[in-house]
Protein backbone atom coordinates (compact mmCIF):
# COMPACT_ATOMS: atom_id res chain seq x y z
CA UNK A 1 0.00 0.00 0.00
CA UNK A 2 1.43 3.31 -0.84
CA UNK A 3 -0.17 4.59 2.69
CA UNK A 4 1.08 2.73 5.90
CA UNK A 5 2.06 2.31 9.34
CA UNK A 6 5.73 1.98 10.13
CA UNK A 7 8.31 2.55 12.72
CA UNK A 8 11.25 4.78 11.76
CA UNK A 9 14.10 6.61 13.76
CA UNK A 10 13.92 9.94 13.09
CA UNK A 11 16.80 12.21 14.89
CA UNK A 12 17.41 9.09 17.00
CA UNK A 13 13.66 9.61 18.49
CA UNK A 14 11.53 6.00 17.18
CA UNK A 15 8.06 6.73 16.90
CA UNK A 16 5.63 5.78 14.91
CA UNK A 17 4.42 8.07 11.57
CA UNK A 18 1.69 7.57 8.87
CA UNK A 19 3.17 8.30 5.09
CA UNK A 20 0.60 10.17 3.80
CA UNK A 21 1.60 10.35 0.25
CA UNK A 22 5.68 9.20 -0.88
CA UNK A 23 7.67 12.00 -1.14
CA UNK A 24 4.95 14.81 -0.49
CA UNK A 25 3.84 14.19 2.74
CA UNK A 26 4.38 12.97 6.50
CA UNK A 27 2.15 12.84 9.72
CA UNK A 28 4.29 12.05 12.51
CA UNK A 29 3.85 11.66 16.59
CA UNK A 30 0.27 10.74 16.15
CA UNK A 31 -0.49 7.90 18.97
CA UNK A 32 -2.65 7.02 21.39
CA UNK A 33 -4.97 9.52 22.76
CA UNK A 34 -2.83 12.25 21.30
CA UNK A 35 -4.71 11.79 17.99
CA UNK A 36 -7.83 13.54 16.74
CA UNK A 37 -9.87 13.34 13.76
CA UNK A 38 -10.23 17.31 13.08
CA UNK A 39 -7.27 19.44 11.60
CA UNK A 40 -9.72 22.86 11.27
CA UNK A 41 -8.64 23.79 15.28
CA UNK A 42 -5.58 24.37 17.35
CA UNK A 43 -5.51 23.72 20.53
CA UNK A 44 -8.51 24.63 22.45
CA UNK A 45 -7.95 28.40 24.15
CA UNK A 46 -4.91 29.11 22.13
CA UNK A 47 -4.32 32.96 21.44
CA UNK A 48 -0.49 32.85 21.03
CA UNK A 49 1.42 33.58 17.62
CA UNK A 50 2.40 30.95 15.28
CA UNK A 51 5.78 30.62 16.14
CA UNK A 52 7.92 29.98 12.63
CA UNK A 53 11.28 28.77 12.84
CA UNK A 54 13.76 28.57 10.17
CA UNK A 55 16.85 26.42 10.20
CA UNK A 56 19.81 28.36 8.51
CA UNK A 57 21.33 25.16 8.14
CA UNK A 58 25.46 24.18 6.93
CA UNK A 59 26.51 26.94 9.87
CA UNK A 60 25.22 30.64 9.26
CA UNK A 61 27.91 33.53 9.56
CA UNK A 62 26.47 36.05 10.91
CA UNK A 63 28.89 38.18 11.25
CA UNK A 64 28.57 38.65 7.39
CA UNK A 65 25.18 39.42 8.10
CA UNK A 66 24.82 41.63 11.38
CA UNK A 67 28.30 43.41 10.54
CA UNK A 68 30.31 44.73 13.88
CA UNK A 69 31.73 47.38 12.02
CA UNK A 70 33.10 49.43 15.12
CA UNK A 71 35.28 46.55 16.00
CA UNK A 72 38.27 46.70 13.98
CA UNK A 73 39.11 43.67 14.87
CA UNK A 74 36.28 42.53 12.53
CA UNK A 75 38.69 44.32 9.45
CA UNK A 76 41.68 42.96 10.32
CA UNK A 77 40.80 39.48 10.68
CA UNK A 78 38.95 39.68 7.42
CA UNK A 79 40.90 41.61 4.84
CA UNK A 80 39.15 40.18 1.75
CA UNK A 81 35.90 39.61 2.79
CA UNK A 82 34.78 42.03 5.49
CA UNK A 83 32.50 44.81 4.14
CA UNK A 84 33.24 48.87 4.06
CA UNK A 85 31.23 50.44 6.95
CA UNK A 86 30.12 52.62 3.62
CA UNK A 87 28.29 49.65 2.42
CA UNK A 88 26.01 48.74 5.67
CA UNK A 89 22.72 49.52 5.91
CA UNK A 90 20.12 50.14 8.95
CA UNK A 91 22.20 49.15 12.00
CA UNK A 92 23.21 51.76 14.87
CA UNK A 93 26.58 53.07 15.86
CA UNK A 94 28.11 49.12 16.21
CA UNK A 95 26.63 47.22 14.14
CA UNK A 96 25.51 47.32 10.58
CA UNK A 97 23.26 45.02 8.22
CA UNK A 98 24.93 43.61 5.09
CA UNK A 99 23.61 45.42 1.78
CA UNK A 100 22.01 42.30 0.72
CA UNK A 101 19.29 42.59 3.22
CA UNK A 102 17.93 45.92 1.95
CA UNK A 103 14.48 43.96 1.35
CA UNK A 104 14.53 44.00 4.91
CA UNK A 105 15.45 47.66 5.55
CA UNK A 106 11.68 48.71 5.59
CA UNK A 107 11.02 46.09 8.59
CA UNK A 108 14.14 46.99 10.33
CA UNK A 109 12.86 50.88 10.43
CA UNK A 110 8.77 49.88 11.08
CA UNK A 111 10.18 47.91 14.28
CA UNK A 112 9.70 44.31 13.11
CA UNK A 113 12.68 42.89 12.33
CA UNK A 114 16.01 42.53 14.61
CA UNK A 115 18.36 40.59 15.56
CA UNK A 116 21.03 39.15 18.09
CA UNK A 117 24.99 38.90 18.34
CA UNK A 118 26.77 36.25 19.99
CA UNK A 119 24.04 33.90 20.25
CA UNK A 120 24.63 30.18 20.13
CA UNK A 121 25.06 27.01 22.02
CA UNK A 122 26.12 26.52 25.69
CA UNK A 123 29.34 25.01 24.41
CA UNK A 124 31.33 24.59 20.98
CA UNK A 125 30.37 21.61 18.82
CA UNK A 126 31.68 22.63 15.21
CA UNK A 127 30.20 19.19 13.44
CA UNK A 128 27.61 19.66 11.49
CA UNK A 129 25.53 16.62 12.55
CA UNK A 130 26.07 16.24 16.11
CA UNK A 131 25.66 20.46 16.64
CA UNK A 132 22.27 19.99 14.74
CA UNK A 133 21.04 17.14 16.92
CA UNK A 134 22.46 18.74 19.88
CA UNK A 135 20.59 22.33 18.61
CA UNK A 136 16.94 20.57 17.75
CA UNK A 137 17.27 18.49 20.75
CA UNK A 138 18.41 21.58 23.25
CA UNK A 139 18.45 19.35 26.13
CA UNK A 140 22.34 19.23 27.02
CA UNK A 141 23.63 16.95 29.51
CA UNK A 142 20.30 14.97 30.03
CA UNK A 143 18.67 11.83 28.85
CA UNK A 144 16.06 13.95 26.92
CA UNK A 145 15.72 12.73 22.92
CA UNK A 146 12.69 14.82 22.00
CA UNK A 147 12.71 17.90 20.09
CA UNK A 148 12.28 21.41 21.97
CA UNK A 149 10.01 22.45 19.73
CA UNK A 150 7.53 19.06 20.10
CA UNK A 151 7.81 19.16 23.48
CA UNK A 152 6.61 22.79 23.46
CA UNK A 153 3.72 21.47 21.52
CA UNK A 154 2.70 19.01 23.92
CA UNK A 155 2.79 21.58 26.40
CA UNK A 156 0.41 24.15 24.72
CA UNK A 157 -1.78 20.76 23.88
CA UNK A 158 -1.31 20.04 20.47
CA UNK A 159 -3.76 17.69 19.33
CA UNK A 160 -4.16 17.60 15.47
CA UNK A 161 -1.76 17.41 12.67
CA UNK A 162 -1.93 21.15 11.75
CA UNK A 163 -0.98 22.41 15.14
CA UNK A 164 2.92 21.88 13.67
CA UNK A 165 3.68 21.73 10.63
CA UNK A 166 7.25 21.08 8.98
CA UNK A 167 6.81 22.40 5.04
CA UNK A 168 9.39 22.02 2.12
CA UNK A 169 10.52 19.08 3.13
CA UNK A 170 8.98 15.16 3.47
CA UNK A 171 10.96 14.03 6.40
CA UNK A 172 10.18 14.99 9.87
CA UNK A 173 11.79 17.72 11.11
CA UNK A 174 13.91 16.60 14.47
CA UNK A 175 13.10 19.61 16.46
CA UNK A 176 9.42 18.11 16.41
CA UNK A 177 10.49 14.75 17.14
CA UNK A 178 8.21 13.18 19.82
CA UNK A 179 4.84 12.13 20.28
CA UNK A 180 3.08 15.71 19.59
CA UNK A 181 1.15 15.21 16.67
CA UNK A 182 2.56 17.26 13.28
CA UNK A 183 3.26 17.46 9.51
CA UNK A 184 5.39 17.42 6.92
CA UNK A 185 4.46 18.53 3.77
CA UNK A 186 6.31 19.56 0.38
CA UNK A 187 3.65 21.97 -0.03
CA UNK A 188 0.32 22.66 0.12
CA UNK A 189 -0.37 22.06 -3.82
CA UNK A 190 1.61 18.84 -3.86
CA UNK A 191 0.03 17.20 -0.50
CA UNK A 192 -1.87 14.04 -1.87
CA UNK A 193 -1.78 10.55 -1.74
CA UNK A 194 0.63 8.37 -4.51
CA UNK A 195 -1.35 7.03 -6.71
CA UNK A 196 -4.79 8.53 -5.84
CA UNK A 197 -7.12 9.01 -8.62
CA UNK A 198 -11.01 8.33 -10.02
CA UNK A 199 -10.35 4.96 -10.95
CA UNK A 200 -8.31 4.05 -7.64
CA UNK A 201 -10.23 5.87 -4.58
CA UNK A 202 -7.05 4.53 -2.03
CA UNK A 203 -8.10 7.43 0.69
CA UNK A 204 -12.32 6.21 0.71
CA UNK A 205 -10.48 2.52 0.27
CA UNK A 206 -8.05 2.79 3.33
CA UNK A 207 -11.36 4.24 5.44
CA UNK A 208 -13.23 1.37 4.94
CA UNK A 209 -10.17 -0.86 5.41
CA UNK A 210 -9.78 1.06 8.93
CA UNK A 211 -13.62 1.35 10.18
CA UNK A 212 -14.17 -0.68 13.22
CA UNK A 213 -10.11 -0.60 13.35
CA UNK A 214 -8.40 -0.34 17.19
CA UNK A 215 -8.96 3.04 18.11
CA UNK A 216 -4.51 4.17 17.47
CA UNK A 217 -5.15 2.91 13.47
CA UNK A 218 -8.42 4.43 12.99
CA UNK A 219 -7.99 7.76 14.24
CA UNK A 220 -4.80 7.95 12.25
CA UNK A 221 -6.38 7.20 9.12
CA UNK A 222 -8.92 9.56 10.27
CA UNK A 223 -6.43 12.12 10.55
CA UNK A 224 -5.11 11.54 7.03
CA UNK A 225 -8.48 11.88 5.28
CA UNK A 226 -8.88 14.96 7.13
CA UNK A 227 -5.91 16.39 6.43
CA UNK A 228 -6.52 15.46 2.85
CA UNK A 229 -9.66 17.54 2.77
CA UNK A 230 -7.97 20.54 4.54
CA UNK A 231 -5.47 20.66 1.97
CA UNK A 232 -7.91 19.51 -1.15
CA UNK A 233 -9.92 22.87 0.08
CA UNK A 234 -6.91 24.95 0.10
CA UNK A 235 -5.81 24.11 -3.27
CA UNK A 236 -9.17 24.44 -4.45
CA UNK A 237 -9.35 27.88 -3.45
CA UNK A 238 -6.23 28.92 -5.21
CA UNK A 239 -3.35 31.39 -3.49
CA UNK A 240 -2.53 35.49 -4.12
CA UNK A 241 -0.07 36.82 -2.26
CA UNK A 242 -1.90 39.88 -0.50
CA UNK A 243 -0.29 43.01 -0.48
CA UNK A 244 1.24 42.82 -3.98
CA UNK A 245 3.47 40.57 -2.15
CA UNK A 246 6.19 38.53 -5.10
CA UNK A 247 7.94 35.11 -3.31
CA UNK A 248 11.44 34.67 -4.96
CA UNK A 249 11.38 31.21 -7.06
CA UNK A 250 13.32 29.91 -4.21
CA UNK A 251 12.67 26.85 -2.15
CA UNK A 252 12.53 28.81 0.40
CA UNK A 253 9.95 31.34 -0.95
CA UNK A 254 7.72 28.69 -1.92
CA UNK A 255 8.03 27.22 1.35
CA UNK A 256 6.85 30.42 3.31
CA UNK A 257 4.64 31.29 1.06
CA UNK A 258 2.59 27.93 1.69
CA UNK A 259 3.12 28.77 5.53
CA UNK A 260 1.53 32.40 5.03
CA UNK A 261 -0.99 30.39 3.39
CA UNK A 262 -1.83 27.94 6.36
CA UNK A 263 -1.66 31.13 8.97
CA UNK A 264 -4.28 33.10 6.59
CA UNK A 265 -6.45 30.28 6.33
CA UNK A 266 -6.85 29.65 9.74
CA UNK A 267 -6.56 26.04 10.17
CA UNK A 268 -5.27 25.78 13.10
CA UNK A 269 -1.55 26.37 12.87
CA UNK A 270 0.46 27.12 16.46
CA UNK A 271 4.07 26.83 14.52
CA UNK A 272 6.04 26.45 11.30
CA UNK A 273 9.31 24.46 10.46
CA UNK A 274 11.30 25.87 7.53
CA UNK A 275 15.02 24.72 6.88
CA UNK A 276 17.56 26.40 3.75
CA UNK A 277 20.50 25.18 3.30
CA UNK A 278 23.79 25.53 1.65
CA UNK A 279 25.34 28.50 4.36
CA UNK A 280 28.71 26.01 4.76
CA UNK A 281 30.59 28.59 2.71
CA UNK A 282 34.32 27.25 2.64
CA UNK A 283 35.70 28.96 -0.04
CA UNK A 284 34.95 32.34 -2.31
CA UNK A 285 32.53 33.85 0.20
CA UNK A 286 33.17 37.26 -1.82
CA UNK A 287 32.35 40.91 -2.32
CA UNK A 288 28.88 42.04 -1.15
CA UNK A 289 28.14 42.54 -4.75
CA UNK A 290 25.84 40.71 -6.82
CA UNK A 291 26.83 37.33 -8.36
CA UNK A 292 28.99 36.56 -5.13
CA UNK A 293 28.20 33.38 -2.86
CA UNK A 294 26.90 34.92 0.63
CA UNK A 295 25.37 38.11 -1.07
CA UNK A 296 23.56 35.90 -3.34
CA UNK A 297 22.40 33.72 -0.36
CA UNK A 298 21.85 36.38 2.04
CA UNK A 299 19.55 38.66 -0.90
CA UNK A 300 17.69 35.39 -1.34
CA UNK A 301 17.24 34.76 2.24
CA UNK A 302 15.96 38.75 2.89
CA UNK A 303 13.45 38.38 -0.53
CA UNK A 304 11.84 35.84 1.26
CA UNK A 305 11.53 36.68 4.30
CA UNK A 306 10.29 40.33 3.14
CA UNK A 307 7.51 38.84 0.72
CA UNK A 308 6.39 36.53 3.96
CA UNK A 309 6.01 39.83 6.19
CA UNK A 310 4.69 41.78 2.98
CA UNK A 311 2.02 39.13 2.19
CA UNK A 312 1.12 38.58 5.97
CA UNK A 313 0.39 42.42 6.29
CA UNK A 314 0.19 44.33 9.82
CA UNK A 315 -2.72 42.00 11.04
CA UNK A 316 -1.30 38.72 9.75
CA UNK A 317 2.31 39.46 10.83
CA UNK A 318 0.89 40.52 14.80
CA UNK A 319 0.08 36.86 15.41
CA UNK A 320 3.52 35.62 14.02
CA UNK A 321 7.15 35.18 15.44
CA UNK A 322 9.78 34.02 12.88
CA UNK A 323 13.37 33.44 14.46
CA UNK A 324 16.35 31.72 12.98
CA UNK A 325 18.58 29.20 14.42
CA UNK A 326 21.90 27.83 12.83
CA UNK A 327 23.80 24.53 14.11
CA UNK A 328 27.40 27.06 14.69
CA UNK A 329 29.01 30.41 13.21
CA UNK A 330 31.75 30.99 11.07
CA UNK A 331 35.35 31.47 12.19
CA UNK A 332 36.30 35.17 12.94
CA UNK A 333 39.27 34.90 10.45
CA UNK A 334 38.54 34.51 6.50
CA UNK A 335 41.08 31.02 5.42
CA UNK A 336 43.24 30.86 2.51
CA UNK A 337 40.30 30.05 0.25
CA UNK A 338 38.39 32.94 0.84
CA UNK A 339 35.78 31.77 2.87
CA UNK A 340 35.34 30.57 6.80
CA UNK A 341 35.28 27.16 8.58
CA UNK A 342 32.89 26.05 11.24
CA UNK A 343 33.23 28.21 13.80
CA UNK A 344 30.74 28.97 17.52
CA UNK A 345 29.08 32.59 18.49
CA UNK A 346 26.27 34.10 15.58
CA UNK A 347 23.62 35.82 14.82
CA UNK A 348 19.60 35.05 15.32
CA UNK A 349 17.24 37.26 13.05
CA UNK A 350 13.54 37.85 14.70
CA UNK A 351 11.12 39.00 12.21
CA UNK A 352 7.46 39.78 13.52
CA UNK A 353 4.69 42.23 14.53
CA UNK A 354 5.71 41.51 18.20
CA UNK A 355 9.33 42.18 18.16
CA UNK A 356 10.83 44.58 19.49
CA UNK A 357 12.85 45.36 16.10
CA UNK A 358 15.26 47.98 14.48
CA UNK A 359 18.14 46.74 17.15
CA UNK A 360 20.82 44.67 17.59
CA UNK A 361 20.45 42.88 20.94
CA UNK A 362 22.64 40.66 23.33
CA UNK A 363 26.10 41.41 24.69
CA UNK A 364 29.11 42.01 22.57
CA UNK A 365 32.65 40.05 23.87
CA UNK A 366 34.64 41.30 21.14
CA UNK A 367 36.87 39.83 18.38
CA UNK A 368 40.32 40.46 19.88
CA UNK A 369 42.05 37.24 20.30
CA UNK A 370 41.83 37.37 24.02
CA UNK A 371 37.66 37.41 23.48
CA UNK A 372 37.53 34.26 20.73
CA UNK A 373 37.16 30.77 21.80
CA UNK A 374 39.49 28.82 20.15
CA UNK A 375 39.57 31.75 17.21
CA UNK A 376 35.58 32.21 17.12
CA UNK A 377 33.28 34.55 18.05
CA UNK A 378 32.17 33.87 21.80
CA UNK A 379 28.77 32.73 22.46
CA UNK A 380 27.39 35.45 25.60
CA UNK A 381 23.26 34.46 24.93
CA UNK A 382 21.87 30.89 25.27
CA UNK A 383 19.59 30.21 22.06
CA UNK A 384 17.11 28.46 24.50
CA UNK A 385 16.90 31.76 26.75
CA UNK A 386 16.22 33.69 23.20
CA UNK A 387 13.53 31.34 21.95
CA UNK A 388 12.67 30.97 26.08
CA UNK A 389 11.55 34.60 26.10
CA UNK A 390 10.10 34.91 22.89
CA UNK A 391 7.49 31.68 23.28
CA UNK A 392 6.88 33.18 27.23
CA UNK A 393 5.70 36.40 25.67
CA UNK A 394 4.02 35.92 22.95
CA UNK A 395 3.03 31.99 22.29
CA UNK A 396 1.81 32.03 26.15
CA UNK A 397 4.64 29.32 27.21
CA UNK A 398 4.19 28.24 30.81
CA UNK A 399 6.72 25.68 32.02
CA UNK A 400 9.91 26.12 29.91
CA UNK A 401 11.51 24.25 31.96
CA UNK A 402 9.85 21.25 30.15
CA UNK A 403 10.96 22.56 26.64
CA UNK A 404 14.74 23.82 28.44
CA UNK A 405 15.71 22.02 31.01
CA UNK A 406 17.85 23.98 33.18
CA UNK A 407 17.47 27.25 30.89
CA UNK A 408 16.33 30.32 32.27
CA UNK A 409 15.00 32.54 29.75
CA UNK A 410 16.46 35.96 28.74
CA UNK A 411 15.01 39.32 29.85
CA UNK A 412 16.14 41.36 27.08
CA UNK A 413 12.92 42.73 25.85
CA UNK A 414 12.93 40.91 22.21
CA UNK A 415 9.38 41.28 21.84
CA UNK A 416 6.35 42.68 22.85
CA UNK A 417 3.54 40.72 25.50
CA UNK A 418 0.31 39.52 23.95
Amino acid sequence: MTVMTENCDCGGVSRRKVLAAAGAGVFAGLAGDQLATQLAFAAPGYTGDVFVLLSLRGGFDGLSAVVPAGDAAYYAARPGIAIAKSKLIGGDSFFGLNPALAPLLPFWKAGTFGAIQAAGQPVPNRSHFSAMEELERAAPGTSVRTGWLDRMMGGLGAKTAFDAVAVGTAMPSRVLAGPAPDLSLTSVDEFQLSGEDKSRPIAATMSALYAGAPAALAQTTAMTTSALATTRTLKAAGYTPANGAVYPDTTLGKALRDVARLVKANVGLMSACVDTGDWDMHENIGAPVAGMKMYDRLKDLAAALAAFATDLGPAGLGRVTLVTTSEFGRRVAQNGSGGLDHGYGNAMLLLGGGVNGGKVYGRWPGLADSALIDGDLAVTTDYRGVIGEIVRARCGVGDLAGIFPGVTPTSLGLVKPR
